[in-house]
């Protein structure tokens, strides 16, 4: 997206809360990969799109600094929550002070671990929500394992499924590039989903369980 059209649409949608500003500029100030945070746009999309679903609990797999689950956890209504997964423990600091910083963050559960090894305690459980942003190379298994813990009218919220436009490679070399094409297959050709793909930032799909 061109500079001055993103600025142009940050200025006609809800503002940035500031402690979701504060998070973000320490995000690109101190880790590496800055960009991987959500930011203004698509941290609003989460908002609304949460809001929308109304769910009870929610699961994220890759917490990165925080910013996409108190977006989350800020249109959460009662006692619902979100669990957030994060596989690099040198980041736990981080996160907690970012979610303490916020005014919904007692709304978040952070779990420090791989992904696929702490979803196993939910085996039992279902989510009504779940947002992947974690290792690409393996979205594929994650999405087997969250099919099964979403309840039937649920969601799956899948980030950067466009993969800077390296999905439409026949021969990719990169193993996230592969991750993802296997996944955008396996969601497409799933008869359980209706599925969507939103060409925002690197793609954001989105899957309603019938």
């Amino acid at each position: 997206m061109e500079p001055a059209l993103e600025k142009y649409i940050e200025a006609h949608i809800s503002p940035e809360p500031d402690c979701l500003h504060r998070i973000d500029r320490l995000t690109n100030l101190r880790l590496v990969n800055g960009r991987m945070c959500s930011g203004h746009l698509q941290g609003r999309l989460l908002k609304m799109l949460t809001a929308m679903a109304k769910p009870r609990r929610v699961l994220e797999l890759g917490t990165f600094s925080g910013y996409s689950a108190l977006c989350i956890a800020e249109a959460l209504e009662g006692d619902a929550t979100v669990d957030t997964v994060e596989v690099f423990d040198e980041l736990e600091d981080f996160i907690r002070k970012n979610l303490a910083s916020s005014p919904f963050g007692e709304r978040v559960c952070l779990h420090i671990g791989d992904a696929l090894e702490v979803m196993k305690k939910w085996e039992n459980d279902t989510f009504d929500l779940i947002f992947i942003d974690a290792d690409k190379r393996i979205y594929p298994e994650y999405f087997l394992r969250c099919r099964d813990l979403l309840k039937s009218g649920g969601f799956i919220i899948a980030d950067n499924t466009l993969w800077d436009g390296h999905v439409t490679e026949s021969n990719p070399s990169s193993a996230q590039t592969k991750g993802i094409q296997a996944f955008n297959d396996m969601a497409a050709a799933d008869p359980e989903f209706d599925t969507v793909i939103i060409p925002l930032r690197d793609g954001l799909t989105i899957l309603r369980k019938k």
